[in-house]
């Protein structure tokens, strides 16, 4: 499995745990949408897509099946969104006009 790509929607909020929404695409043909990255109480995780239960809990619709791959998801897409948010922080910080 190769992640092929992987697109980083950030959110503004700073009241909010929400710090982003990703979408990942595996081997060029098959994509997951609306990722979280979620700041915690231990920091940065990412949760997979779920969806709220009649009970009220929350069931993930798509997870990886092992610890190594959700590490290796968990490492690109947080990554990625570093780099976004270094970038919207960079650009923020630039003089107008140049």
């Amino acid at each position: 499995m190769k992640i092929s790509d992987i697109r980083i929607r950030i959110v503004k909020k700073d009241d909010n745990k929400l710090k982003a929404v990703a979408s990942l695409t595996i081997d060029d043909c098959f994509a997951v949408h609306d990722i979280k990255v979620i700041d915690g109480n231990q920091g940065l995780f990412v949760a997979m897509p779920s969806r709220k239960t009649p009970e009220g809990n929350f069931k993930d619709i798509v997870h990886p099946l092992d610890t190594a791959t959700r590490e290796e998801i968990t490492k690109l897409v947080l990554a990625e969104y570093n780099k976004v948010l270094a970038e919207s922080d960079g650009q923020a910080q630039e003089p107008a006009g140049e």
